[in-house]
């Protein structure tokens, strides 16, 4: 994450534009403190809006429609439902292509401080934008993610049904991260919609209503921090067929840097990592 290039002016739109403030009608009472330290959303840069349609679009059969921000934004729909932002890089101040995870949080501004007091990077805000607000910020390894604090894009079960399946921070040490998140998201707190925690297959699990939300890893448990990792999160897609949206996102101009029989991780033109799955965590 290039912190010393953000535009905040560009940047802060991506707050509002991907995360609450394309899509919520004046009828949505669902907010995040329902839902509080999960992801909730997620969102994209793309150097070519139009491009990332056509590769999305064949890729995970998503449909696109404007946001209220202006052409430089667009929501993506899975069946009708909002499951992603997009913003062009030239909105957010070059930033590099990537996807980010939005967390759902009952104060922005306290778990931007909280980012802070703890080693981490409040890139942008938070700012407000109806109906909330948002704030981009990196963890201690580079890590970068978002806060959103107001009423969600959609209901919070059928956004996850939709897609994502969930995410994965990939980083040097998952126990440490697990502190560092669980502190500035209330994860383990035993607050009402919180999050809870787990520890399984040499991995951390972050589960919310029940259902496997988040997973961080670092590696075997015996093994010291790796640091050459780069720190960052993927985010993991729910498709029917691996093999097809593999195939799909080397025609329209993406690559394939690993696939299973039900997992792959794929890269978009614009060099965007992300994960289609076939298998969902329970």
């Amino acid at each position: 994450m290039n912190h010393g290039t953000t535009d905040p002016s560009g940047a802060t739109e991506v707050g509002a534009a991907d995360v609450g403030g394309t899509d919520v009608g004046a009828t949505q009472d669902i907010d995040t403190s329902s839902v509080s330290g999960a992801p909730c959303w997620v969102s994209l840069t793309s150097r070519d809006l139009d491009a990332t349609e056509d590769f999305y679009g064949a890729v995970l059969g998503w449909r696109f429609r404007q946001a209220r921000l202006g052409e430089h934004f667009r929501t993506a729909l899975k069946d009708g439902i909002p499951v992603a932002g997009i913003a062009a890089v030239a909105a957010v101040g070059q930033r590099a292509a990537a996807w980010t995870p939005y967390f759902a949080v009952t104060n922005a501004d306290d778990a931007a401080s909280r980012t802070r007091e703890r080693g981490g990077t409040v890139a942008v805000g938070p700012i407000s934008f109806p109906p909330g607000r948002a704030a981009l910020l990196a963890d201690r390894d580079g890590a970068a993610f978002g806060v959103w604090q107001g009423k969600l894009v959609t209901e919070w079960e059928a956004w996850r049904r939709a897609a994502p399946t969930f995410i994965t921070l990939h980083t040097r040490d998952a126990f440490d991260a697990v502190i560092f998140y669980g502190q500035i998201l209330d994860w383990a707190s035993g607050r009402p919609g919180g999050c809870e925690v787990e520890y399984a297959e040499e991995a951390v699990l972050l589960r919310s209503r029940d259902a496997v939300v988040a997973r961080i890893e670092s590696g075997s448990v015996e093994a010291p921090p790796d640091p050459s990792v780069r720190a960052h999160w993927q985010v993991h897609f729910t498709v029917t067929d691996v093999g097809s949206c593999a195939r799909a996102a080397e025609k329209h101009g993406g690559s394939v840097l690993a696939e299973g029989e039900d997992e792959a991780v794929l890269r978009d033109p614009d060099g965007a990592q992300f994960t289609v799955t076939s298998r969902r965590l329970s």
